[in-house]
Formats: C-alpha cells, sequence, structure tokens
C-alpha cells in the first residue's frame, strides 16, 4: 500500500498531478500517444477552437463570461452581450489562448511547467487569477471540458489511424482530460 499525504495533495500541485495521473495510469505511453498526434491534430486546432467557440456562443450562460475584460487583452471591451459577436477582437484573443491551449497538449513536455500551465486553467476562470471579473462557475468548466472531450475523441476517431494507435490515443486523451478535471475543479473549493 502506497502512503498519500493528503494534506500535499492539497498544497502542491505537482504531487496532486502525479498522484492523479498515476491513479488513473497516465503515464509516459500516454504521453507518447498524445504527442504522436500532434502532426494530424495542428490542421484541425482552428476548427476545434471554432467548433468550441461556436458551443459557447450558443447559451448566454457561457457567453456571458466573454463580456469582463480578459486578463491581457488591451482592446475595447463590449458593454451589453448582444454586442458581443463571434467576430469581436476580445473573442478572437480568446480563441488564441484555446488554440495555444490545446497545442501544447499535444507538443509540451509533462513537467512541472506544463503541470503549472494545466493548473492556471482552473484558476484562470475563477477571480483567484487573472481578471477578478470572471468567475465561471463549475457546471459551464464541466460542460466545457466535457465538450472538448467530446470534441477531440470526434476527431481522433476521424484521423483514420491504425485501430492500437487510436485506442491508445483515445484512452491518453480521456485520462489526460480527467487530470485535467482535477486541476479545474480545485479552484472551486471554497
Amino acid at each position: 500500500m502506497t502512503h498519500v499525504d493528503e494534506v500535499r495533495l492539497e498544497s502542491d500541485t505537482y504531487y496532486r498531478f502525479e498522484y492523479v495521473a498515476n491513479f488513473i495510469g497516465f503515464g509516459p505511453d500516454d504521453i507518447a500517444a498524445i504527442h504522436g498526434t500532434a502532426p494530424l491534430l495542428a490542421p484541425v486546432v482552428p476548427a476545434l477552437v471554432d467548433a468550441v467557440y461556436d458551443k459557447l456562443f450558443q447559451q448566454d450562460a457561457t457567453w456571458r463570461h466573454f463580456l469582463p475584460r480578459q486578463s491581457g487583452y488591451a482592446g475595447d471591451v463590449p458593454l451589453a452581450l448582444d454586442q458581443l459577436t463571434m467576430d469581436h477582437p476580445q473573442i478572437a484573443f480568446r480563441k488564441q489562448h484555446l488554440g495555444r491551449y490545446l497545442a501544447a497538449l499535444v507538443t509540451k513536455p509533462y513537467d512541472g511547467k506544463m503541470v503549472e500551465y494545466l493548473d492556471m486553467v482552473g484558476k484562470m476562470h475563477t477571480p483567484k487569477a487573472g481578471s477578478k471579473e470572471l468567475d465561471v462557475p463549475l457546471v459551464q468548466m464541466n460542460a466545457l471540458l466535457g465538450f472538448v472531450a467530446d470534441a477531440l475523441t470526434a476527431t481522433i476517431l476521424g484521423l483514420g489511424l491504425p485501430r492500437e494507435t487510436e485506442v491508445k490515443t483515445l484512452r491518453a486523451f480521456g485520462k489526460l482530460l480527467w487530470v485535467e478535471n482535477d486541476l479545474i475543479t480545485r479552484h472551486y473549493q471554497r
């Protein structure tokens, strides 16, 4: 039986990442499978990003979170939801962030720096980082991550990979997104 320092799980992000990753079996073979898809997924990242934003645009409960000034965005901010169009510069700015996130998943080493980045994804959607006005409810984050998971699955299934590679890749992304989900939800503990 392995001893788990439960207090440290709450204070040491990398320790937490390692615990969850080891628990669900996310390891070097999964990372290799994810990195192996980089040349195939890179060309479809813009379409994935567009699909995510098309979905976000369909609900006022998700779209309203793009009204406040996003951290790092210096342009004009719309004053009302009906002014926030898909072609607004702030949306283009946010789309770039999502594109970089997806690219990082398939290219970056899963080291301490990457774990900090994955953890920041959750934190930046709360007032704990970035914009103090930004407070995306957990239900919206869960819905979004579920949509991203399904979009990635559909994309991977459409790549025409050999069956063994396809299965490894799907399982690897599934595990990764569960780890990411833990790093997101930890910032919602009150």
